[in-house]
């Protein structure tokens, strides 16, 4: 890979990877319920599972949405259906005062799995294996995969950083509250690409 190929592709990386999506809105959230310890397994699921989701798309998935072209209006619903669960699940989050210990951040498993049902993954993803690594075999896939993995990782720290440090000024029921359904709303926004080609 030329230096101006991993240049741009850092920079591809970085700019997909610090941008609100989907994951970053999620992390933000966990971040200001749980706090950045307790949100590191999810962190951590995020950048393991699009790595391996570069992976797997730049070894052949792509090749059987393309022969199937009903499977991605299918993974479109499975997704905005998902999405819209998760967007509840936050607006319905109990303050920590209510919900003590049973309060659980996502897990690194459900982390890694949500990147595909995650339509911002999926298009990070598809973008980086087209134009960063096109035929030219598994090594430059896995060159993609490294890269997106290293940059990934602080970046969506960042968004966990910002949503504990919130923490202090949503300390009462009634702000952690509409933290939480304005997080909702932006996690349901952040579904305007996908719905509107």
């Amino acid at each position: 890979m030329s230096y101006n190929l991993f240049t741009a592709l850092a920079a591809f990386a970085f700019v997909s990877s610090i941008t609100p999506g989907p994951n970053n809105l999620m992390l933000m959230a966990s971040g200001a319920n749980f706090g950045f310890r307790r949100t590191i397994p999810h962190m951590l699921g995020v950048a393991v599972g699009f790595v391996a989701m570069v992976i797997i798309v730049g070894a052949g998935l792509v090749q059987i949405f393309n022969a199937w072209p009903v499977s991605y209006s299918v993974l479109k619903v499975i997704s905005v259906t998902y999405l819209l669960y998760l967007a509840w699940k936050i607006a319905n989050a109990a303050p920590l005062s209510e919900e003590g210990a049973s309060g659980t951040p996502m897990t690194f498993v459900q982390a890694a799995l949500f990147q595909w049902v995650n339509p911002k993954a999926w298009a990070m993803a598809l973008t980086a294996v087209s134009v960063y690594a096109p035929s030219q075999g598994l090594w430059a896939i896995i060159v993609v995969a490294i890269i997106f993995g290293t940059i990934n990782l602080p970046s969506v720290g960042i968004w966990v950083t910002l949503g504990q440090q919130m923490r202090r000024f949503l300390g009462s029921a009634k702000r952690l509250r509409a933290f939480n359904i304005t997080m909702a709303l932006l996690l349901i926004a952040s579904l305007y690409p996908v719905l509107v080609p």
